[in-house]
């Protein structure tokens, strides 16, 4: 703390203060700060408020941190020591400046310690999603989510407690939660490695058991962003490593240099935000198409009620047209009166030609002409299920085929892939799943 130069804090400050900027446009552009409330729904469990306030909070803490240094930097400057310019050590500090010391620290630790949960979350959700091969297995019965839970409660107390015990001496409580902080998050990094060269086998097996073109694209961009933000977290938390390292060990070299402690703290600043945004946008991905259809339903609306149109009145219209459409075949014939023609009906060509040698034709060879005719049909059974647009706020979800693949004129359901596969949106969001994988039940029985 003391031998760093003001610079890096302001940068802190500044990549921070992007973040949280960043934060709140795409909340917005997602869905209006719904998902910020307590009660978002149906489906927002204890796991999906954890997971999306531990994100909310990291953020400001990461911020209260930066600026609060950066200011009292900045106030102290420069001093001359045996010829050289440092920055002013914090045992000259006033008292005010000194008091301010643990406190911010203690909220880097905590924040940092928030953002372990997420990131272990992440590592434990993917795993149980590669590894996840048969429909009975459930994210919150796995012993990945049971992991989750327990190295959370060990993140969120080690960390704090580290930067208490080592209050006494702040340079060697700096160096300490900069040491452990970085050893847990790189443990948490390099386990996410192995899930990023299992993942294009993955994403075969999938094409292979022929799962829908939307699912994997959609598992794709997922892995192109892990890929992305596994690599800015060692940009992140090897530098805070050697500084941490450094600052433990009876003779530092490292954070001797205020051009090696400045520039490896800057690094670490980039890495760590640009990871925490990558991570807002899998957890809360927007959906493109939905938001185009919300606001072509909101233009509907408005112009509605710009004629003067009252919802019985509009359906009325509707109904209208839509008669007119299937007794004239055209929409372009709606106001023109329905033609007096009568619909024909016609029977098997093997009951006319009979008809025209003049035999009657009796009621069993009526049925077996009709039972001929309808094993051409396609069975209703062999039929995928469809999910309707449902409306999720003024988001609204896609709706599609789901429950198996359609080959030829039967289905074949992928016997060793999870449902959540199919239909989760990302790893905080995972009703979809859980619906998918009751209506599946259902359809089994």
């Amino acid at each position: 703390m003391s031998h760093l130069s003001p610079a890096p804090y302001l940068v802190w400050s500044i990549i921070s203060s992007i973040l949280f900027a960043f934060l709140l446009y795409h909340l917005w552009s997602f869905d209006r700060f719904q998902c910020l409330k307590w009660n978002n729904g149906p489906y927002s469990g204890a796991f999906k408020r954890v997971m999306t306030y531990s994100y909310m909070l990291s953020v400001p803490l990461l911020m209260t941190f930066a600026f609060g240094f950066a200011i009292i930097k900045y106030q102290q400057g420069f001093v001359e020591f045996e010829g050289s310019i440092i920055a002013m050590p914090y045992t000259m500090w006033p008292e005010s400046a000194r008091r301010a010391i643990f406190p911010l620290t203690l909220a880097f630790s905590v924040g940092w310690s928030l953002e372990m949960i997420t990131h272990l979350e992440e590592l434990c959700f993917w795993l149980f999603l590669v590894n996840a091969g048969s429909v009975q297995q459930d994210w919150f019965r796995s012993w990945y989510f049971r992991t989750w839970i327990f190295g959370s409660i060990v993140a969120t107390i080690y960390m704090p407690l580290l930067t208490i015990l080592t209050r006494a001496d702040p340079l060697q409580s700096e160096a300490y939660t900069f040491l452990g902080g970085s050893i847990g998050s790189l443990s948490l990094t390099l386990w996410f490695t192995p899930i990023l060269w299992a993942f294009p086998a993955f994403l075969g097996s999938l094409k292979a058991e022929g799962v829908d073109t939307a699912t994997i694209v959609r598992l794709t961009k997922f892995h192109e962003l892990n890929t992305i933000r596994v690599v800015f977290r060692f940009i992140f938390v090897v530098p805070l490593v050697i500084l941490g390292a450094d600052g433990v060990s009876a003779h530092s070299h490292v954070n001797e240099s205020m051009l090696w402690t400045d520039f490896l703290t800057i690094i670490a600043a980039f890495g760590l935000c640009i990871s925490s945004a990558l991570t807002l946008v899998i957890f809360f991905p927007r959906s493109v198409e939905g938001e185009i259809a919300a606001k072509k339903a909101a233009r509907e609306r408005k112009r509605n009620r710009s004629y003067g149109g009252h919802p019985s009145s509009i359906a009325s219209q509707a109904r209208f047209s839509q008669d007119s459409y299937s007794q004239n075949g055209h929409p372009d014939n709606q106001y023109q009166m329905p033609s007096p023609t009568k619909q024909r009906f016609s029977f098997p060509p093997s009951i006319q030609e009979g008809h025209a040698a003049g035999s009657n034709p009796s009621p069993q060879s009526m049925q077996k002409e009709w039972e001929h005719d309808e094993a051409d049909l396609p069975s209703l059974t062999k039929v995928p299920i469809m999910r309707p647009n449902r409306r999720r706020g003024d988001d609204v979800e896609m709706g599609g085929f789901s429950g198996g693949l359609m080959v030829g004129n039967t289905l074949r359901r992928p016997p060793n892939i999870n449902p959540l596969v199919h239909n989760f949106t990302s790893p905080i969001d995972l009703y979809n799943g859980e619906k998918a994988q009751t209506r599946l039940t259902f359809t089994q029985r």
